[in-house]
């Protein structure tokens, strides 16, 4: 699968509060032709889901304010369909139950490489596709 074929049609919006990695993944996703919002805080990003709906939101757990995951759980009913990946350095047991009652389909780790977030959004969208198969 060319995961990048398929990311070009989506809308994908990423917070994170760190510069460097706002601008790394912008670039990263710009440079193959994919539709990127980037923005440093949740609830920037709570107003921009009021205007536009995304395919994919990716997430740091730790932001300032509101962090990752009690901006997704503010988002879930309205964003069922939406893919969301929770970027973290700090996986526990309750985070990664909690994200499981959100349906959120993937976590990355920090530090991440660009192989291992390719990877992990390979998998997300697979498995996207397998269920909507399964469904038709």
């Amino acid at each position: 699968m060319d995961l990048f074929s398929k990311l070009r049609y989506m809308k994908i919006l990423i917070i994170d509060d760190d510069e460097w990695i706002r601008d790394s993944l912008r670039i990263f996703f710009e440079a193959e032709g994919c539709h990127v919002v980037v923005l440093e805080t949740a609830e920037e990003g709570l107003a921009e889901l009021k205007y536009q709906a995304y395919d994919l939101i990716i997430v740091d757990y730790q932001l300032p304010g509101l962090n990752g995951l009690e901006f997704l759980k503010r988002t879930h009913d309205e964003n069922s369909d939406t893919m969301k990946v929770l970027i973290t350095a700090y996986r526990t047991n309750y985070l990664v139950s909690e994200a499981r009652k959100l349906r959120i389909q993937g976590f990355i780790e920090k530090p991440f490489s660009s192989e291992s977030l390719m990877a992990s959004l390979a998998h997300l969208i697979e498995m996207r596709e397998f269920r909507k198969q399964r469904i038709a």
